[in-house]
């Protein structure tokens, strides 16, 4: 039987193989054909190529597309990080072309004990809505301050942002002669500027201390937490900003039965429990929607998440014409 030839990589082969195995093309009785220029002699049959070798011969193929791909998806998380796609937590404003709110908070440990911001954006997200934040939170700052600092007048500037949120030092809101010389005057400046740059202000109602403040006539936590309240309102009612009712919605809660430990040691600054209730009452007011049953509980578990949540909801929706809010 004539040996059989492949005409494209010049290999020889018994007369019993109908194709070449290395790539396919049929063989050629090796007497109809003349060899390559470059072979001479008798022609030399060689074993097929054994499976294996034929797929490495295809590796450099293969490896390069690998290469490739993996530089692309590299390429593509250095834009786009896993944390913008919303795979765990919230992701922010990062990734373009999608709906997100952008919330920035003025005012001291009131909102930067548990970092509120971070909760409030985590609850929202558990709720479908993106959300950035920042915050210019030094301890014990007034809004005074921040009035005049030149921090605050950068933060308006360096974003578009959809809510500026502002709150006082804890006490001052209660006396009505530091609302008039220190509160009023700030909290007026502020919204201006607020404004000027299409953003909307909004006033943080706090929570009174535990104890009230009996050097000042407010002996206990309602004495202290109505006049809060009638700062707050006054003062909103005069420049037509709207409040998020975090105080309020404490009061609903602190005087229910059982309530969770809404105070820190120091019958001031919150608990984890008090800063949640917080985040739930914006989420209320911004939204314009009920938190309860967001699947986010901050740790606290499901059934003191609900209680919260649902202390917020009523708060905030029960009468939002009474905080300056759209129904």
């Amino acid at each position: 039987m004539v040996d059989k030839v492949c005409t494209r990589c010049w290999r020889w082969f018994p007369g019993t193989v109908r194709s070449c195995p290395a790539c396919g093309l049929p063989l050629t009785a090796a007497d109809a054909t003349s060899a390559p220029p470059s072979i001479t002699g008798p022609p030399v049959a060689l074993p097929p190529l054994h499976p294996t070798v034929a797929s490495r011969r295809r590796g450099p193929h293969w490896l390069r597309w690998a290469l490739t791909l993996s530089i692309l998806l590299v390429f593509a998380l250095a834009i786009f990080p896993l944390p913008q796609l919303g795979l765990w937590g919230n992701p922010g404003c990062g990734f373009p072309g999608t709906t997100c709110t952008r919330v920035l908070f003025i005012g001291n440990s009131y909102t930067s004990v548990n970092d509120l911001p971070t909760t409030f954006a985590d609850l929202a997200w558990s709720g479908g809505h993106r959300v950035q934040t920042d915050a210019l939170d030094e301890g014990g700052w007034t809004l005074a301050q921040h009035a005049t600092a030149a921090e605050t007048a950068t933060a308006l500037r360096a974003q578009r942002w959809d809510f500026v949120v502002l709150q006082e030092q804890s006490q001052i809101p209660s006396l009505p002669v530091d609302r008039t010389d220190m509160m009023d005057p700030a909290a007026t400046r502020l919204v201006q500027m607020v404004r000027a740059q299409h953003a909307q202000p909004m006033f943080y109602l706090t929570f009174a201390h535990q104890d009230g403040w009996p050097q000042e006539g407010l002996p206990d936590y309602q004495s202290m937490q109505s006049a809060i309240d009638d700062g707050y309102l006054q003062i909103a009612g005069q420049l037509g900003v709207p409040i998020v009712p975090v105080g309020a919605a404490w009061e609903t809660v602190a005087d229910g039965p059982s309530p969770p430990s809404l105070w820190q040691s120091d019958g001031s600054h919150p608990t984890v429990s008090g800063t949640y209730l917080a985040a739930c009452v914006f989420y209320a007011a911004i939204f314009h929607a009920s938190p309860v049953g967001l699947s986010d509980d901050d740790g606290l578990g499901q059934s003191q998440a609900h209680s919260l949540q649902t202390a917020a909801a009523s708060t905030v929706m029960g009468d939002p014409a009474e905080w300056g809010l759209p129904g």
